[in-house]
């Protein structure tokens, strides 16, 4: 690979490794200088409303939806590749699970709303990039969600962990825009 090639091949994986930290902890500003205008992500279909449009505010919008559960959350990165425009990192995402996560469907419904647990995990994710000027212009993740339901007790649920949850989902369909 000629010293140019390696050089933006550098970049490009330095620009995704970086929003994947920023989602632990990174300000609105950051994710100007790594998310495209147009850049988007596949894993907002199970997100809130304001996590679901394009460019940077949506990828900030998911962090925080992700940061108001999970307290201490962090990402330990163990590779990054590229080939051409794409970007692949393996990663583990660990944290505390604090707060209400509330799951959305495809037409932003409530889905789902798991009550904290107070419990740590540490699963591991695969993340891809598309990149467009340098940028993110698309993103998907491969995750262990089974793994985290097991570590946080959401899997198998005792009956009081079922009643909190299904309060939890009453609560967060109330608070949806009609």
């Amino acid at each position: 690979m000629d010293a140019d090639l390696a050089a933006v091949s550098s970049d490009l994986k330095s620009v995704a490794v970086r929003s994947i930290h920023h989602m632990a902890g990174g300000s609105r500003a950051e994710f100007d200088d790594v998310v495209h205008p147009d850049g988007f992500t596949r894993e907002r279909k199970a997100a809130p409303p304001s996590a679901r449009g394009e460019g940077p505010a949506a990828f900030y919008e998911l962090a925080c939806w992700l940061r108001a559960a999970i307290e201490d959350l962090s990402y330990e990165i163990h590779h990054a590749v590229t080939e051409g425009d794409l970007v692949a990192v393996s990663s583990t995402m660990r944290g505390r699970h604090t707060g209400t996560i509330v799951f959305y469907g495809g037409q932003a419904e409530v889905t789902q709303a798991f009550a904290p647990t107070g419990k740590t995990f540490a699963i591991t994710q695969s993340h891809w990039f598309r990149m467009k000027d340098g940028k993110i212009i698309e993103h998907w993740a491969n995750r262990d969600d089974l793994g985290m339901a097991r570590q946080l007790g959401w899997v198998p649920p005792t009956p009081l962990y079922l009643m909190r949850c299904a309060r939890l989902k009453r609560q967060a369909r109330k608070r949806l825009p009609v």
